[in-house]
């Protein structure tokens, strides 16, 4: 008798174990997770339905990553709540949760929803713990996400690899970049920057590798794992003489990598090794992001050249993993797009055997390269939105524009469109068009009014009709212009009398400044207690005080020339102010904080040295970048930065600026320039502290900012 009621326990227990549905939406939910129930039904293609049952809410899907969709359809748009990708970032429920009134079912229209960047890793990631990867996890399934990109903790395959092969420790980790330029040493866009690696990144970040992928398998998803591409230590050469590797052209002024030929019988044995030893530690899914020559020449542009060497990086898979499909993002085909002539894009993409190969159109945005190439020749590929370069924090992101091409993608494409994703390199801002992208797939048509009607909601937390006009307002006129390399303000922007001191800060937009500021004080007129609205609040103020200092730039550069010193002077104060307005309102929200970053490297450190060393890689990559070009690339207005990175530079400018007039002299520019360069590599030597947590209340700042910008424009 005891034994039939132990039984009758472990299947009643077995009956009620929690899915990883159940787990998501309490990790999301809370105790309010209660109130769903997650029920799986097979099916040919994705589909998720929402309705009510009794007291409870039903979500059905054909597996876990549709029941995740419909769990955030339910939210966004019957609870008005936002899930957002950080997870400093509150879930915050209505005390009562709406009942769902009519069932609703989604099917999606493409079976692939690929998500991340290589460059994301550096630009947003880099110091990162499972706290915010469980959160942001937990978003992609919520947002539909099927194909992640997944290459945390390669470095530590690789050491084990390259240590195979006669490598020694130092000789390794010396060859690996610092964490947040991983990605352009993981594209052999560059070796050895700020090297050596530690060790203790290396066991790090192979634990967190494994907790990634094990959770986004657990949620319904296929992570992409790297494979080899050719990218090989120029130690390698020397301790294989015999070996076909050749010098790749070099990239932003960084010293040439190491490509070795896939033709040569090295190959296939160190893709062998790699991918023997990465399944070892992460499992595999069989399919592998493989991205030779980004950016870059390869050896020879001779069409068949380029046949052999994709076909023989294809067999180097194959031959390893039997079921291997390789991934490759087609940025470089839009990159070099004179290069990669269709001749040449043909005989590089068919050596591949039939949906062996996989595309991401990187841009398309700007250009669908699936347009221009025959469809990728018959071989599938996923369209994709970039929207933001380098973390660049600007008011950026088409949705109407999205929608018309992803429309005619639908209509047009053949049966090789296999989905829709998003390459985008940083993903610290302007949300809203990210996911309606990735929500698009499931809608039977677009609807970008509707659609924005319900985002209005979930920033504001309820129905308003104020607000969701000034949303329309926003989508329709101010979110209109596109993401390109470099956009940002003049205050991000090295100092100049005129234009702006680097090509990678290129400040631009074309919508009516008025209209912004009435979009931010009608938000303003408004009170909410949702996390959200305040980042609108401070991401649009901000945006707009960003602007308003090139005018200011400006009016300095006429007083300049007019040698009007006290004009110059009355408008360096002005400026002053500028840059403390937007510094406190940027400090009164996570998401906007430098010290929260810098925080997030030190604590990566087992030590005060290796904490030092992280946090000087963190201030590099957004200010100098490293090399010759690519200064100011990842600009960024956060608090900590405009105070005190941008206004240091522009104090050194101004007086500059103020002593020539003073003295009757030319503005010196060497001296100047030496001053500058001498700032911004003694600021990244530097480890003064700043806020890693808000300061101040952000509806409270903004208004006090408000006045300010009465007293200017009286002016």
């Amino acid at each position: 008798m005891k034994k039939l009621l132990l039984l009758a326990l472990f299947f009643a227990g077995t009956l009620l174990q929690a899915t990883p549905a159940d787990d998501l939406a309490h990790r999301i939910l809370g105790r309010k997770a209660a109130r769903f129930e997650f029920v799986e039904s097979p099916a040919d293609k994705d589909f998720f339905q929402v309705e009510q049952a009794g007291r409870k809410i039903r979500i059905t899907g054909n597996n876990v990553n549709s029941q995740a969709m419909g769990l955030n359809w339910y939210l966004k748009h019957v609870a008005h709540v936002h899930v957002s990708w950080f997870e400093d970032q509150p879930v915050q429920l209505p005390w009562r949760l709406p009942r769902v009134k009519t069932p609703v079912r989604r099917d999606a229209r493409v079976q692939d929803r690929f998500f991340l960047n290589y460059c994301t890793y550096g630009y947003t990631m880099p110091w990162w713990g499972w706290k915010q990867w469980e959160r942001f996890i937990d978003w992609m399934a919520m947002n539909g996400v099927t194909l992640p990109l997944a290459i945390t903790g390669q470095e530590a395959v690789w050491y084990e690899v390259w240590k195979e092969f006669g490598m020694t420790d130092e000789e390794i980790r010396s060859y690996f970049s610092a964490p947040a330029h991983l990605p352009w040493h993981r594209m052999a866009n560059l070796d050895g920057f700020q090297g050596p690696l530690p060790v203790s990144w290396l066991e790090g970040q192979k634990a967190l590798q494994g907790q990634i992928v094990a959770r986004e398998r657990e949620l319904g998803m296929t992570p992409v794992l790297p494979g080899f591409a050719g990218h090989v230590p120029g130690r390698i050469a020397e301790l294989f003489p015999e070996a076909d590797i050749k010098n790749l052209s070099s990239w932003c002024g960084f010293a040439p990598t190491f490509f070795l030929n896939s033709e040569d019988p090295l190959f296939p044995r160190i893709q062998k090794s790699f991918l023997e030893k990465q399944e070892a530690l992460y499992g595999t899914d069989h399919i592998y992001g493989v991205d030779p020559f980004n950016e870059m020449d390869p050896p020879s542009w001779d069409p068949d050249y380029l046949r052999r060497v994709s076909e023989h990086i294809y067999s180097s898979l194959a031959e390893a993993d039997p079921e291997a499909r390789w991934l490759q993002m087609s940025w470089v085909f839009y990159y070099k797009r004179k290069n990669w002539t269709t001749e040449r894009l043909n005989a590089y993409l068919t050596a591949v055997p039939h949906d062996r190969l996989v595309l991401l159109d990187y841009f398309c945005e700007n250009t669908e390269v699936w347009r221009t190439c025959d469809g990728f020749f018959g071989q599938p590929y996923v369209w994709c939105y970039l929207g933001n370069f380098g973390g660049n924090t600007t008011l950026v992101g088409d949705i109407h524009k999205l929608e018309s091409l992803l429309s005619a993608t639908m209509a047009d494409a053949g049966d090789n469109f296999t989905g829709v994703g998003s390459t985008l390199e940083s993903f610290d801002v302007s949300p809203q068009i990210f996911e309606y992208l990735l929500e698009r797939p499931w809608m039977p048509e677009g609807d970008v009014e509707g659609w924005t009607r319900d985002w209005a909601r979930t920033r504001f937390g309820k129905s308003h009709k104020k607000v969701e006009q000034t949303w329309k307002t926003l989508v329709d006129s101010i979110y209109h212009d596109s993401a390109y390399y470099g956009l940002g303000s003049q205050v991000d922007a090295r100092p100049t009398f005129d234009g702006h001191g680097t090509y990678y800060t290129k400040p631009d937009f074309t919508y009516d400044m008025d209209l912004l500021l009435a979009c931010c004080d009608e938000l303003l007129s408004h009170r909410s207690r949702r996390d959200a609205y305040n980042y609108d609040l401070v991401n649009f103020y901000s945006q707009w005080l960003a602007n308003y200092f090139w005018q200011v730039r400006d009016e300095f550069t006429a007083a300049y020339q007019a040698k009007d010193l006290p004009k110059m002077e009355a408008l360096v104060d002005k400026s002053h102010q500028i840059f403390a307005d937007i510094d406190d309102l940027l400090g009164t929200h996570p998401d906007f904080l430098l010290g929260k970053w810098i925080a997030d490297a030190r604590a990566l450190g087992t030590d005060e040295a290796e904490k030092a060393y992280y946090e000087r890689n963190a201030r590099t990559l957004l200010t100098i970048w490293g090399g010759p070009i690519l200064n100011d690339y990842a600009n960024r207005l956060w608090n900590g930065l405009v105070k005190g990175y941008y206004q240091g530079r522009w104090d050194i400018f101004f007086n500059e600026a103020l002593a020539s007039v003073r003295e009757d002299r030319a503005f010196n520019e060497e001296g100047f320039e030496t001053n500058l360069k001498a700032f911004e590599e003694g600021w990244n030597q530097r480890t003064d502290v700043y806020p890693s947590q808000p300061v101040g209340q952000t509806r409270k700042v903004a208004r006090r900012i408000r006045k300010d910008i009465d007293a200017w424009l009286a002016d």
